[in-house]
């Protein structure tokens, strides 16, 4: 079953500016949602995730030990999957136990007339943080646009 757009509108992120590239902060009440609102976000910079239909499912698996490099890893995966297949996602499922990562994203090819933003080439290590607080967790990275 896969989520409504609507349904991805309601997890958190915001932005803040860091030189030429784009920071974005998520929450969630674990980690894997904020993970999953961090992707959210970096997909909300190339286009309006309301705008995007979840019409195809893409699969990503690692291994990663690192909270914080999982969180690299997680979305520049996410990344490299648009880019082969000509996707943008509007919607993402992320669950991991211990060091094994398995997440989901939704979205739809992207069509002649589609509003883009700013391309996302990666995100990066900088300021990259992930840690739980007393209202759950934040993720953090600066992506390079």
């Amino acid at each position: 079953m896969s989520p409504s757009p609507a349904a991805a509108m309601t997890r958190r992120y915001r932005y803040f500016d860091h030189e030429a590239d784009i920071g974005i902060e998520a929450r969630g009440k674990t980690v894997d949602e904020a993970f999953a609102n961090a992707a959210l976000g970096m997909f909300a910079i190339m286009a309006e995730p309301a705008t995007v239909l979840p019409e195809q499912e893409v699969a990503v698996e690692f291994e990663e030990a690192d909270l914080e490099l999982a969180l690299v890893t997680w979305l520049n995966q996410l990344l490299a999957q648009a880019r082969l297949r000509g996707l943008v996602f509007c919607a993402f499922e992320l669950e991991h136990a211990d060091t094994h990562w398995l997440g989901r994203a939704w979205g739809m090819p992207w069509r002649p007339g589609a509003e883009r933003g700013t391309e996302v080439k990666g995100a990066t290590l900088t300021m990259l943080k992930v840690e739980q607080g007393t209202k759950g967790w934040l993720a953090r990275c600066i992506v390079d646009v």
